[in-house]
């Protein structure tokens, strides 16, 4: 929280406050909100954070529309390019289209080579995040916004001079009334790591016990607070209802769920937990039985199967041993759509002496529908400058945007936009609030490019170590 202005009139003092709100991390990609396409599927020049690449755009739409009728199944996407011309850009960007509410997995290709955990073990783990079951259930529960929050203390059944909660009064408040419930302590438990106070809007399952925090009630949303929190309203109609909740998991959660038993509270099974590895192998035989109970739930109306995005960027990483098992897992009838990425051209797999293009074997590269990424002409590149430049707050001169067009031209994309905030800072240094022409010069002598550090190497050979 910064004061805007502080005036004195009169001996007051006058000051402004800017709200409060969670400031979000800018990322590489952070200025991609889609693929900018118009409603007949042609892609715009500039638009949804993502410049020029209409052909590969237009394409991506297409893949879109095939995974949202779900007749993406048994294929996948390879996009090819050189180096910095936005394959995961496009890739983030199909992700954005589907929407929050369908799994996007990514990882790179050497993620798979563990010390702990088997290739394939890891590429399956990786499926199955990929994967989403949306569960619909009607259940009993209580909810309302949290007015009373008070355990119960009792005396310590075992002996001595502690206390021990043996239950919690919760007071719900709703719109049509209020209702005070008598909880065991084990619930209490849950309110505590769900972080519940008073004035959170909670559910609480009546057969289970079960506790989620749904948000805080919008009645705070004035208060200043640190956390700007997710505000909801106060639920209507009574305390105690009948409600279809919708759960969203994957069937990796599911595996985790079923792989790892609760154990007791006494001390030898706390010490068989603590000393049992961090990483398990979970069983084929319980992926087996967690599929046919998800079968049943879909089966029966219960729940509903939302095949995800796996997005494997540098897939050339990947070995002959990863590739066989790729085919195997594209075949399946739970196979989410599987995105790749390479910035390789002609070149071995690994694994193997066999040399293909892209380094993924012929049969598989048979399976794959192909995007291509073109190289970034200077007008594009002063585009993706320009709106890197507006998500980072920075303002550029004419001369400025210029410079660093050119510089991206002759060099990379990528090295142009690290010199934003370098030219940044030495502008504000000097004193000023815009970046000029002479920023981007001294920052760019102060940071070398891959080029001519490799010139440097080449000139000063004998000094280094080879």
């Amino acid at each position: 929280m910064t004061n805007e202005t502080q005036e004195k009139a009169g001996g007051v003092k006058i000051e402004e406050i800017r709200a409060t709100g969670k400031q979000a991390r800018i990322a590489t990609h952070s200025h991609i909100k889609g693929l900018g396409l118009n409603e007949e599927g042609t892609a715009l020049h500039v638009a949804s954070g993502l410049v020029g690449q209409e052909t590969a755009r237009e394409a991506a739409g297409i893949v879109v529309d095939l995974i949202r009728s779900k007749k993406m199944a048994g294929r996948a996407l390879l996009l090819a390019g050189a180096p910095g011309t936005g394959k995961t850009a496009i890739a983030l960007a199909i992700s954005q289209e589907l929407g929050p509410k369908v799994p996007f997995c990514p990882m790179v290709g050497s993620e798979v080579f563990s010390s702990e955990v088997k290739k394939t073990e890891v590429l399956m783990e990786s499926f199955r995040r990929a994967i989403g079951l949306r569960i619909k259930e009607t259940k009993e529960v209580y909810e309302g916004e949290v007015t009373e929050l008070t355990p119960e203390e009792a005396d310590n059944p075992l002996g001595g001079y502690g206390k021990t909660i043996s239950s919690v009064v919760v007071t719900l408040k709703t719109v049509k009334g209020l209702k005070q419930l008598k909880l065991d302590a084990s619930i209490y438990d849950s309110l505590q790591k769900e972080k519940v106070q008073t004035g959170d809007v909670i559910y609480i399952e009546a057969n289970s016990g079960a506790v989620k925090r749904v948000g805080r009630s919008d009645v705070y949303a004035t208060e200043v607070d640190l956390e700007a929190d997710e505000y909801v309203p106060i639920p209507k109609g009574e305390v105690h209802k009948r409600k279809e909740i919708i759960q969203d998991v994957t069937l990796h959660d599911l595996d985790m769920a079923n792989a790892q038993p609760q154990g007791g509270s006494d001390i030898v099974s706390m010490m068989g937990q603590l000393m049992k590895q961090r990483k398990t192998e979970i069983t084929e035989k319980l992926r087996v039985e967690v599929n046919r109970i998800v079968n049943k739930y879909i089966d029966q109306g219960i729940a509903e199967l939302i095949p995800g995005v796996l997005f494997i960027d540098e897939v050339h990483m990947l070995d002959i041993e990863c590739f066989t098992f790729l085919h195997r897992a594209l075949e399946s009838s739970l196979s989410p759509n599987v995105i790749l990425a390479t910035n390789r051209g002609t070149c071995t797999v690994r694994g193997t002496d066999l040399v293909s293009p892209h380094g993924i074997p012929v049969d598989l590269l048979d399976r794959l529908m192909i995007i291509r990424t073109t190289t970034y002409s200077q007008d594009d590149i002063r585009d993706i400058v320009s709106i890197r430049a507006k998500i980072e707050n920075i303002v550029l001169d004419d001369d400025a945007l210029a410079e660093i067009s050119s510089v991206g031209t002759k060099t990379s994309l990528r090295y142009a936009v690290q010199l934003l905030t370098p030219a940044n800072i030495l502008a504000s240094a000097a004193g000023r609030a815009t970046v000029s022409k002479g920023d981007v010069s001294a920052a760019g002598a102060l940071f070398w490019d891959a080029k001519v550090s490799a010139r440097h190497l080449v000139a000063q050979a004998a000094s280094f170590i080879s």
